[in-house]
C-alpha cells in the first residue's frame, strides 16, 4: 500500500477528510512512491485556528526561550542530516550532496535567526521633550503563512519559518505538492526542539489551500516563491484582503563574461551554476554572454567540451552531477523549449532530449542541453526554462552586455567575470538587477544579507532572511510616555505638540 504523508497540524499527524490526493514520484524510476492529501478550504480554516490558538503563548514567551528553540532545532537537524537528505533526494531529484546543501543554507537562516532578541528590540530617546521619553517595541503579526516551491523543499520554508517564529508569529506552512516529506519531518523537529504543539503547521494542497491562506483575515502576512505568474497573482490577491505579502518568482540570470576573463574558471563556474540542481534553481545561470566574437568562441568550445564530460543519473548515486527532473511535465516542458529554440535559429551544440539511464528507463532525465547564437527576441532568452538548458548569447562589447542584463524582465541574479576592478565595479554600481556576484556564479547571499530579486522576479518592499526579514513579520508600536510632576496642572492645549 502507498504511504500517505499527513497534514502536521497542531503537534500531530493528521489526515485528510477532503477525499482529493496527488502523487508523489520517486523521480529517478518513474514510479509513485506516495500520497499527499490536499486540503479542503475548511480543512485549512481548521489549520489556521489552530495556530491563532497557540500563539499568543509563544508570543508571551520571551525572545531569548524562542531563540534556545532554534538553537536545540539546529542541533536536530544537524543530528539527522543524512537522513533528511536522502529523503529530499529522494522526492526531487537533486544529488545527495546538493541536498545537503539545500538544508544547510536553510539552516543558516535559523542560526541568524538565534540572534532575534538583539534584532526584536526597539529604539528608546530619553527627555525627548520636558519629561517625555519615546520608545518603539517590535511586536508579532499573529498568524502567518509561508508557500514555498518544489525545488528547495528544506531551504525556503526554514528561510519562511525561522525569522515568522523567532519573531513570536504562528506559522503555516504549505509546501509543494511534489515533496513534501522534508517540510513535514522539520516541523516535527521543531516540535522536538520545544516549539509549541500548533506554532508550526503543515498543510499540503493546492490552488483550494492556497486561495484559503492568501483570503483568510486571520492570516497577516503571507510569503512565496515559484514562478512569477503565481507569484504577482498571490501578491495582489493577498494585498487586497490586507496581508503583507512578500512574493518572489522567476528568474532569467546572466553571466558577463569579458574578454580577460579567465575562461576555464568561467567555464567550470557556467557548468555547475547552470546544470545543477537539473538547472531547478531560481538562481541558474541560464545566460552566458560573452563579450566579443573571440571570447564566445573560446568559450563555446569549453563548454561543449565539459557539457559531453557531464555525468546524469539516479540522485542517490554516488558521483552524478545531477539527477532527474522533479516530474515527467517538467521533462516535456523543458524539452518543449529545446524544440521552440531549434525552429527560432539558435545553435544547438548539445541535445538533452531522448536521454535515459539505463535500469532506469522510466525516470525523468534530461541530459545537458547548450544552445549558441541565441538572441534576445528568442523565447529560450526570454522565458525561464528551469530545466538542464545553458543558452549563449553573444555580445559585441560591455555596454550590450550590461543592456542585456538590465533591460530583462526578470531581475533575480546576475554575475560577471573579469580581471579588471573598474569594469566590476562599474558593473556593480549600473546594472538593474537584485542580487550581482562578482566572479562568483551564484551570488545568494549569505544568511544575514538580504536575499530578493527586483522586477518582475520580487513583489513586495522586503527580502528574505537577514533584517528584512524581522521587518517584515513584526509590526512597531511607538510609545510616547509622560510622568508630570505631582500636583502641576497645565490646562487643556489646542494645538498640536511640537519640541521648543
Amino acid at each position: 500500500m502507498t504511504r500517505l504523508i499527513p497534514h502536521f497540524v497542531g503537534g500531530r499527524h493528521v489526515e485528510t477528510a477532503g477525499g482529493r490526493v496527488a502523487d508523489v514520484f520517486d523521480p529517478s524510476s518513474g514510479a509513485v512512491q506516495a500520497r499527499v492529501p490536499l486540503a479542503t478550504a475548511d480543512e485549512v480554516r481548521t489549520v489556521i485556528e489552530n495556530a491563532e490558538a497557540a500563539q499568543p503563548e509563544w508570543a508571551a514567551t520571551n525572545p531569548q526561550k524562542r531563540a534556545r528553540v532554534m538553537m536545540r532545532f539546529v542541533e536536530l537537524v544537524h543530528r539527522d542530516m543524512d537522513e533528511l537528505a536522502r529523503l529530499l533526494s529522494s522526492e526531487h531529484g537533486k544529488t545527495f550532496d546538493d541536498a545537503k546543501g539545500d538544508i544547510q543554507r536553510g539552516i543558516e537562516v535559523i542560526e541568524f535567526c538565534i540572534g532575534a532578541p538583539h534584532l526584536l528590540k526597539g529604539e528608546y530617546a530619553t527627555g525627548a521633550g520636558a519629561g517625555i521619553d519615546v520608545y518603539s517595541m517590535r511586536q508579532p503579526l499573529g498568524v502567518v503563512a509561508g508557500i514555498t516551491p518544489f525545488n528547495f523543499p528544506a531551504m525556503i520554508p526554514l528561510w519562511k519559518a525561522g525569522p515568522a517564529l523567532a519573531s513570536g508569529n504562528a506559522f503555516v506552512l504549505k509546501p509543494s505538492e511534489r515533496d513534501p516529506s522534508v517540510p513535514v519531518r522539520l516541523a516535527e523537529l521543531f516540535l522536538e526542539a520545544g516549539l509549541p504543539a500548533g506554532v508550526f503547521n503543515v498543510v499540503h494542497g493546492d490552488k483550494e489551500a492556497v486561495d484559503t491562506l492568501i483570503t483568510d483575515p486571520r492570516v497577516r502576512a503571507v510569503g512565496f516563491v515559484g514562478s512569477t505568474a503565481i507569484a504577482e497573482y498571490i501578491y495582489t490577491t493577498a494585498t487586497a484582503h490586507g496581508k503583507r505579502a512578500q512574493c518572489f518568482g522567476g528568474a532569467k540570470n546572466h553571466m558577463i563574461v569579458m574578454p580577460d576573463a579567465d575562461l576555464d574558471q568561467v567555464a567550470d563556474a557556467l557548468i555547475g551554476s547552470g546544470y545543477g540542481s537539473a538547472g531547478e534553481r531560481c538562481m541558474a545561470i541560464s545566460v552566458a554572454v560573452p563579450v566579443g566574437e573571440q571570447t564566445a568562441d573560446a568559450l563555446a568550445a569549453k563548454l561543449t567540451e565539459r557539457v559531453a564530460e557531464l555525468k546524469v543519473g539516479p540522485s542517490l548515486d554516488e558521483g552524478m552531477d545531477y539527477g532527474p527532473l522533479v516530474t515527467r511535465a517538467a521533462v516535456e516542458r523543458v524539452t518543449a523549449y529545446i524544440q521552440q529554440g531549434v525552429d527560432e535559429g539558435a545553435t544547438l551544440l548539445a541535445d538533452g532530449r531522448g536521454f535515459t539511464v539505463e535500469g532506469h528507463e522510466e525516470g525523468f532525465y534530461l541530459g545537458p542541453t547548450l544552445f549558441d547564437h541565441v538572441t534576445t527576441d528568442m523565447a529560450i532568452y526570454r522565458e525561464e526554462i528551469f530545466g538542464p538548458v545553458l543558452v549563449i548569447a553573444r555580445a559585441s562589447d560591455y555596454e550590450e552586455a550590461l543592456a542585456m542584463a538590465s533591460d530583462h524582465e526578470y531581475g533575480n541574479g546576475v554575475a560577471i567575470f573579469t580581471r579588471d576592478g573598474d569594469a566590476a565595479r562599474d558593473f556593480v554600481a549600473r546594472v538593474n538587477v537584485g542580487m550581482v556576484g562578482v566572479n562568483v556564479p551564484i551570488p545568494v547571499p549569505i544568511a544575514y544579507f538580504t536575499f530578493g530579486g527586483w522586477k518582475r522576479s520580487g513583489f513586495g518592499d522586503l527580502n528574505q532572511h537577514g533584517a528584512d526579514a524581522f521587518r517584515f513579520y513584526t509590526k512597531t508600536k511607538t510609545v510616547t510616555s509622560r510622568w508630570p510632576a505631582h500636583g502641576i496642572r497645565e490646562g487643556a492645549s489646542f494645538v498640536i505638540p511640537t519640541l521648543h
